[in-house]
């Protein structure tokens, strides 16, 4: 059916009609709204694609968009990054809430694509860019060494954009129907007058890599209060690697996680709330489970998905509950949605699944419900005392995946005139759901057996870490005084002498912080700060680690630096740099035997790493007994505790434990003799403590780098290195190799020859183009996409940080002039190349040629020659 809707005008903005109520005009079609833009988080291991108009997911068709900013052809939700399978489709922003007598929901994503003429449009959304550019996706980064850096960054990738809801396109003439036409109420999309700032944030850490956050500020731009307002997150799961008719995306299972178990050796709970989706069966191939493409049983290439994905709100209270909803809707007359008895809605839609219409998709965020998972759908019987009985015809089917949508709703608002509500919530992934093959074959019968087959540890763990990098738990962010809460659990205790219970071993686990969001992940030790100076054939390297090795860990509240390493290589990729050099302290990991470990029993790292001291102290026969040997307890020989014979362990050394300076590692301290200042009076510690640029002593090191090729760039860099904490399955965290590299030449000039070394020195002389520079890695190097006249160099080494540098032909004639201004700071600032190529960007040809420097203190003059 075409339906002529006609508006009256409220505003004018960026060229687009702001739209109230019906009345009489042309209608404007879906290329007159602003312009669509997509971004990629693809940071880490899960791939979450962005849009400026409140929807995400699916980024895979470029044709739709306005603007893309990174990869366009990564899949919107991808599992692990660079896999090519698709943990889920798409989906949307739901905000509705009560605007006057009207109920209203704006949605960013209306539950399919549209089409139009035959081509695929954006998901139907009713939402806009906020500024009505193509540029409205701002990406910053707090990594310094990325072109997105930023200040007031938050994480490796932030992604900031804003979108508004008063922006209404009609429905095409005698074309396509507009996507968000309200069959209820029988209009077009009516606005609640929304302005939605979102910043989606991402890091590479291991213990974050699975989890993108959106962060949202949803503003009331109109003139009157929105009551009772209800966010939703609704997404449409398609798990699988795509095939060519998309077989592997309609059998998908979801559910909701309520509370999970807390690290700690008491049995306590804490909520956790997760939507979660996955396939069925991780699709195995011939009965077993493949990381590679392989040919299944109906010829098409597939490989195996075992993984889940969930969402979470990270600070919702009991003022604000969580609701969870999904429904099928495919095949298309199903429609089937769960419901309770008592809470029965006609939908007008035939079924009870989608909830088609701003009232139903309003009702359905607030309706009080968590649905039972689906696989227990075919468990339902006629006369449960709670759930309504499902339509028997399609449970045998739901029972075991479908075509899943779904939407977790957090519900109790209100946003005044002019104010601002603030939502959280995170996407997470976790591996291996699926470790059985073959366990499909217990549904629809028995999903008690099937879920005893299921593994959401890695999928709640990381729900768990997304809180924690929201909010750290037991940092007083306000310094109110309060820190968040924790539970004590008690071990042991006595009587005292008013017979009171008073612990004597306890453990004291917090989980969850101060209600004040931090945005701040468990992070490597401080970069060291560093300085770097060419010497003759060599680099010296100096750094001071006084941060380093005094900022305690965010969580653990230890001091938990481990060490330091260097590292050098011929390019700034990461990829490139090689270890020269480390250090770490003396320290040794502990397992623990675990009788009750599963598959069988075996052996556990669960303490931070100990000192031999510690060691000593806690199992030799003194602190100072010298005859004490760690590596004489290994697996077959373990320690067996005097007092408690049930504990073995053993010991082995964690990291490499070169920890003498100048013996087991080469790496010195600048001032060997220099005090400890730490645990020192501050008054004590006097201006002897201190370097001339004002570092401790103690914490200053050096290193030199000896017998390099002058005529080559190096980039060098130290990082510092943490412990981890085995406890939460953190591996050892390292500062960004590239976080302080710097690039440096090693000098040609040797010091000890005195004042002749102050003398410039210009090489290679002559240039020979058959010497095969590149060849030998002396130019060009990774620049394989350049034409060799383009990367060829001559050097200009031992000259003015700031200077001119000029080159004359025979003649006289001004052939190339180089700028060379510099921080004399810079390991770089006594160093100028020249490309052969003239002032007028051709290449000069072979001859003798002229070179001046001049600089305020000194002009040098010599010649050179080309032989091409």
């Amino acid at each position: 059916m075409n339906r002529i809707f006609c508006m009256r005008v409220f505003a004018c903005f960026a060229g687009i009609l702001f739209i109230t109520e019906p009345l009489l005009a042309q209608p404007i079609q879906h290329r007159d709204l602003p312009p669509v833009c997509v971004s990629v988080h693809d940071i880490n291991k899960l791939v979450v694609g962005v849009s400026n108009k409140g929807y995400f997911g699916n980024t895979t068709r470029p044709e739709i968009y306005g603007c893309v900013l990174g990869n366009k052809n990564v899949i919107g939700f991808e599992y692990p990054a660079k896999s090519r399978i698709s943990i889920l489709s798409y989906g949307g922003i739901w905000i509705g809430g009560l605007l006057g007598s009207d109920t209203l929901v704006t949605v960013g994503d209306n539950g399919y694509f549209g089409h139009y003429e035959g081509n695929l449009m954006p998901p139907a959304s009713e939402f806009n860019s906020a500024d009505g550019t193509y540029a409205s996706i701002i990406a910053r980064s707090v990594l310094k060494n990325s072109s997105s850096f930023h200040k007031d960054a938050v994480s490796e990738q932030d992604l900031i954009t804003s979108y508004i809801d008063t922006f209404v396109s009609l429905p095409f003439i005698n074309e396509a129907p507009n996507d968000t036409w309200d069959f209820l109420d029988t209009r077009l999309h009516k606005p609640l007058y929304l302005k939605v700032e979102q910043r989606t944030y991402a890091w590479s850490f291991a213990y974050a890599e699975d989890i993108v956050f959106f962060d949202l500020s949803i503003t009331n731009i109109g003139n009157q209060p929105i009551r009772d307002v209800r966010i939703g997150i609704q997404v449409e799961a398609e798990c699988g690697f795509p095939t060519t008719n998309n077989s592997q995306f309609h059998d998908d299972i979801c559910g909701f996680i309520k509370s999970v178990a807390v690290e700690s050796q008491c049995e306590l709970r804490d909520t956790t709330n997760i939507m979660w989706f996955a396939d069925n069966n991780g699709d195995p191939i011939g009965g077993e489970f493949t990381e590679t493409p392989l040919l299944d049983s109906s010829g098409y290439y597939v490989k195996s998905a075992r993984d889940a994905i969930g969402f979470t709100f990270l600070q919702p209270t009991t003022e604000n509950p969580t609701w969870f909803n999904w429904w099928d809707d495919y095949p298309f007359d199903s429609d089937f949605g769960p419901r309770r008895r008592g809470n029965f809605r006609e939908f007008r839609t035939g079924g009870l699944g989608k909830p088609e219409g701003d009232r139903n998709k309003y009702y359905i965020m607030g309706n009080g419900e968590i649905d039972y998972d689906l696989v227990h759908a075919a468990s339902i019987a006629n006369f449960n005392q709670f759930w309504m009985y499902p339509n028997q015809q399609w449970m045998q089917y739901y029972s075991r995946g479908g075509s899943i949508w779904a939407v977790l709703s957090v519900t109790g608002f209100d946003i005044p005139a002019t104010s601002t509500l603030s939502i959280v919530f995170a996407v997470v992934a976790g591996e291996n759901l699926h470790n059985v093959p073959g366990n499909l074959v217990n549904l629809p019968d028995n999903p008690d057996a099937y879920y005893a087959n299921l593994d959401f540890t890695d999928l709640v763990e990381n729900a768990q870490w997304a809180r924690w990098i929201y909010d750290n738990p037991g940092i007083d962010t306000d310094n109110d005084g309060y820190a968040g809460e924790f539970r004590v659990c008690v071990f042991d205790s006595v009587l005292d002498a008013n017979s009171n219970w008073i612990a004597t071993v306890a453990e004291t686990t917090w989980y969850k912080g101060d209600g004040v969001p931090d945005w701040r992940a468990a992070l490597p030790p401080p970069t060291p700060k560093m300085w770097v100076t060419p010497t003759f054939k060599g680099i010296n390297i100096r750094f001071n680690g006084q941060e380093s090795e005094n900022t305690p860990d965010i969580f653990t509240k230890l001091l938990d630096f481990e060490g330091y390493r260097i590292y050098i290589a011929r390019d700034d990729r990461e990829t490139s740099y090689s270890l020269l050099a480390s250090y770490d302290i003396e320290n040794y990991d502990k397992y623990v035997y675990n009788y009750e470990k599963q598959p069988e029993a075996g052996w556990d790292l669960l303490d931070f790493p100990m000192t031999l001291e510690q060691i000593k102290c806690a199992y030799a026969l003194s602190c100072d007994d010298s005859l004490f040997d760690v590596f004489q307890y290994r697996p077959s020989f373990p320690y067996l505790h005097p007092q408690y014979p049930e504990s073995l362990f053993y010991f082995v050394r964690h990291e490499s434990n070169v920890s003498e300076f100048g013996v087991t590692t080469p790496i010195t301290k600048r001032f060997a003799n220099a005090p400890d200042p730490r645990g020192k009076p501050a008054d004590s510690i006097t201006a002897d403590y201190y370097t001339d640029d004002g570092y401790l002593k103690f914490f200053d090191y050096e290193f030199t780098i000896e017998n390099i090729i002058p005529t080559v760039a190096y980039y060098v860099s130290v990082t510092a290195i943490d412990f981890g904490w085995p406890k939460s399955n953190l591996e050892p965290l390292e500062t960004s190799i590239t976080e302080n590299a710097q690039q440096v030449y090693a000098s040609v000039v040797d010091p000890a020859l005195g004042e002749d070394s102050l003398q410039i020195v210009v090489y290679p002389k002559p240039y020979r183009i058959d010497a095969n520079y590149r060849a030998r890695g002396f130019e060009g190097l990774n620049q394989d996409d350049r034409w060799s006249e383009r990367v060829r160099r001559i050097h200009f080494a031992n000259i003015p940080p700031k200077c001119t540098i000029s080159i004359f032909s025979l003649d006289g004639d001004l052939v190339r002039e180089i700028r060379h201004d510099k921080d004399p700071n810079d390991p770089t600032s006594k160093h100028a190349e020249w490309g052969l190529i003239s002032r007028n960007g051709l290449r000069v040809v072979s001859g003798l040629y002229y070179w001046v420097v001049e600089s305020d203190s000194r002009t040098e003059m010599g010649k050179l020659v080309i032989l091409l």
